[in-house]
């Protein structure tokens, strides 16, 4: 008979739950890309697996622009396009071809729409909880699978969470901890639809034919007579930049990608609302990435009482504008009248920089009706101080 306990023991460990795994030291480990495929393997993920699932899903979409412009070179010496203008190294063989930003946005667009997939109903679902320190999150950058100081990705995104904070901070201070619940997956919805929506623009205005032709340029260029390295040649980069930009802005957009961009930065608000809903009836204060009235962030980033709603009123303005409820004010127009941005997302054209500075481009646009004011905005950055634009990033 001795062998039937064994029997019901082996039963009974293959039928009980298998303990939590803890995903944050996985990540610190094993990287993003070895714990996604664990994740997307489970046959019954709970709310937390599902979480985390879509936060690596988006770490991982961040990861591979990283990759990509380790192999590139890629760059945006103006610092306004977003995943360009995050530092990190180069490639000493680095290659860079023109339909390198295009493909780069596009599989960035792709990864945002993965990341939301195990997102969909947490937020309005069973509450759970799932903890993650920062310290334990790494990008790799050059996709050798090791990590190296450099690839953390405090050390990559500090700055940009934190601003002045970060080179105010005791280097000795320990990453945060965030416990992240069920209101952090509407965030996280959220962001993936903002993110999506930019990659969207920058793709309806391709900027490959542009990136040839500044290319060939400074080629030709050089091959006259190379300019020495002084104090101007360093502007070089940035003119280009600047050139391409407004060149892939004259071109004939793709309609289906800006009115996909717009559904998504009106899905951001609602994701937003439904955000801000789920976390005011928290209760709780334990390790919260975005904070109620009477929650502290883990962060150690203070939000004055009344955040939400004067955040919500900022993106409802956003929205009445998406919408063509109210129009944005026009320099040569007075009161009663403006731009209808919301067909320039369903009835795109080519945008001429000069023509709109002057008015041309901009007349089949203007339209009377009531135009937006600042008073919300003010208000936030009233309420802000100045990290307004710090906080509008972290508040998406």
């Amino acid at each position: 008979m001795r062998p039937l306990p064994a029997a019901l023991l082996a039963l009974f460990l293959a039928a009980a739950p298998a303990a939590a795994q803890d995903i944050s030291a996985e990540i610190g480990s094993a990287g993003l890309a070895a714990t996604q495929s664990r994740l997307t393997a489970l046959p019954a993920p709970s709310e937390a697996d599902r979480f985390a699932l879509g936060g690596i899903r988006f770490l991982r979409a961040i990861e591979a622009t990283y990759q990509a412009r380790y192999r590139t070179g890629m760059s945006d010496p103006t610092g306004m396009i977003p995943f360009l203008r995050l530092d990190q190294g180069t490639a000493p063989d680095a290659t860079f071809a023109p339909g390198d930003v295009a493909a780069l946005f596009t599989d960035a667009a792709a990864g945002m729409a993965a990341a939301r997939e195990p997102l969909i109903g947490l937020a309005t679902g069973p509450e759970f909880a799932l903890t993650i320190r920062l310290g334990d999150l790494w990008f790799d950058v050059n996709a050798d699978a090791a990590r190296t100081p450099d690839e953390d990705v405090m050390a990559l995104l500090g700055p940009a969470l934190l601003g002045w904070r970060w080179f105010d901070r005791d280097p000795a201070t320990p990453a945060p901890t965030i416990t992240f619940d069920r209101a952090d997956a509407a965030w996280l919805s959220a962001y993936t639809h903002l993110l999506e929506g930019l990659s969207n623009i920058l793709l309806a205005y391709d900027p490959t034919d542009a990136l040839s032709r500044a290319i060939a340029a400074r080629d030709g260029m050089a091959a006259l007579a190379p300019r020495p390295m002084d104090e101007f040649a360093t502007f070089t980069p940035a003119i280009d930049a600047i050139w391409v930009m407004l060149t892939a802005l004259d071109q004939e957009p793709d309609a289906a990608r800006l009115s996909a961009a717009r559904t998504h930065f009106l899905s951001m608000i609602t994701d937003n609302r439904t955000f801000w809903m789920a976390v005011k009836t928290e209760s709780d204060n334990t390790a919260e990435w975005l904070p109620n009235d009477n929650q502290t962030s883990a962060l150690g980033l203070t939000l004055p009482p009344g955040t939400g709603t004067t955040w919500l009123a900022v993106l409802a303005d956003g929205e009445a504008l998406l919408n063509g409820d109210k129009l944005i004010p026009y320099w040569r127009l007075g009161d009663g009248a403006g731009v209808n941005l919301s067909r320039m997302f369903t009835e795109p054209a080519p945008v001429d920089v000069k023509d709109w500075i002057q008015g041309t481009g901009a007349l089949p646009y203007l339209e009377q009706g009531e135009t937006i004011t600042p008073e919300n905005w003010q208000q936030f950055q009233a309420m802000m101080g100045g990290d307004a634009m710090l906080l509008s990033l972290w508040l998406n």
